[in-house]
């Protein structure tokens, strides 16, 4: 059985969720490999070096663009793919849009999100269009389509029309070797050394699209900051929505919350963990999530979590984390009151203990049950 994984939808130089995703899996199901199969991973030139030593059962097929070049990529899948594919002998096709020629007897759409309906505005107009023309093909052609919650399948019916036999729910998982509780001390030291970070602080980490409603977090915090004393909200994302951004800053100058507000940027996922380990909580009031992966990472942690009661994110934090109307910044500033005093260490104890139920492995296992799945009923067809 030979596996094609399309890793060329990231952005080499932008790494999404779907980019760790994928690094968490691959060498998971590397290891669980049986001698006669292999993966062959999609990649560009600039792609090929985030994704190194997983292995002698993974292989490279050299496409010479990835998400840099966005147009020129999606051209690149649609010509290129069925005819290089084929040359591979591959049996099963891993991607988020089929190609309009079908590239391998086997396809297997992995779904992450569904953005171009429920938050059209954070994607471009063309790429919006595009997807929505792409998506009820790929759910025809698919043979299995992975999603990661019931929200997301959900989703799903609602705006295509979808064949829900095909449908297979594989949660996320967790880094426990990263995301784990440590020596406060030094997570302490690296803050104020590289952060500036000193003092109690709520953590917000996302990019800054609207839907992720930092704005509505701010105004919340505002309202809370009397009883919260010398907390401060640090924002760790990038700018995404440059025009959001400012409107952002504007609002914080206009509730008088801008000198408690520190604004960290983009950092990489490694780096997010000297956060959790020292916020008093994490605060993550999206409008829409199929998962929510920053709640897990938080509760393994031992951070207690503050999220909101719509879309798959009850689903992810189940009972450890207190939900809130994303909508009602009364909602949010009250959790967050909650959360950074009486509630903080009954949070720590539930979301520790939740977040220990995902790993990757299990991740990994599953998903590579798909393949076989697909290829064992294409050759019994």
């Amino acid at each position: 059985m030979r596996v094609a994984i399309n890793l060329l939808t990231d952005d080499p130089a932008h790494p999404s969720g779907a980019h760790w995703f994928w690094t968490r899996i691959i060498p998971e199901m590397a290891k669980r490999l049986t001698e006669d199969e292999e993966l062959h991973l999609l990649v560009s030139p600039t792609m090929r070096p985030l994704h190194e030593g997983y292995g002698p059962g993974v292989h490279y097929i050299t496409f010479p663009w990835s998400n840099e070049r966005r147009w020129p990529r999606t051209l690149s899948e649609h010509l290129y793919a069925p005819v290089r594919l084929p040359r591979s002998k591959i049996d099963v096709f891993n991607t988020l849009l089929a190609p309009i020629v079908k590239p391998a007897p086997g396809l297997v759409a992995h779904i992450k999100t569904l953005h171009a309906y429920t938050t059209p505005g954070a994607i471009g107009l063309p790429a919006r269009v595009y997807r929505r023309l792409s998506y009820p093909r790929t759910v025809r052609a698919a043979d299995a389509i992975v999603i990661n919650s019931q929200s997301l399948k959900s989703e799903l019916l609602t705006y295509l029309d979808v064949d829900e036999s095909k449908l297979r729910m594989i949660t996320e998982g967790v880094d426990h070797e990263r995301f784990r509780p440590g020596d406060p001390d030094e997570a302490w030291d690296h803050l104020r050394s590289r952060y500036g970070v000193d003092g109690p602080f709520v953590l917000f980490v996302s990019s800054l699209w609207q839907y992720k409603n930092c704005h509505g977090l701010i105004e919340a915090f505002a309202q809370a900051k009397p009883k919260l004393g010398d907390v401060r909200l640090v924002v760790v994302g990038a700018g995404r929505d440059e025009e959001y951004v400012r409107q952002l800053h504007e609002l914080a100058d206009r509730l008088g919350v801008s000198d408690d507000l520190i604004w960290i940027g983009p950092v990489t996922q490694a780096e997010t963990v000297w956060f959790y380990r020292c916020a008093e909580a994490f605060a993550y009031p999206s409008f829409n999530e199929t998962f929510g992966l920053p709640i897990l990472e938080s509760m393994a942690t031992g951070c207690p979590v503050i999220t909101s009661n719509v879309t798959a994110m009850p689903e992810t934090a189940g009972d450890a984390a207190l939900l809130v109307d994303p909508h009602s910044p009364e909602s949010i500033a009250d959790a967050l009151i909650q959360a950074c005093g009486p509630q903080q260490q009954r949070l720590r104890d539930l979301g520790f203990a939740h977040a220990a139920k995902f790993t990757w492995e299990s991740t990994a296992e599953q998903t590579l049950q798909v393949y076989r799945e697909v290829y064992a009923n294409r050759r019994s067809r």
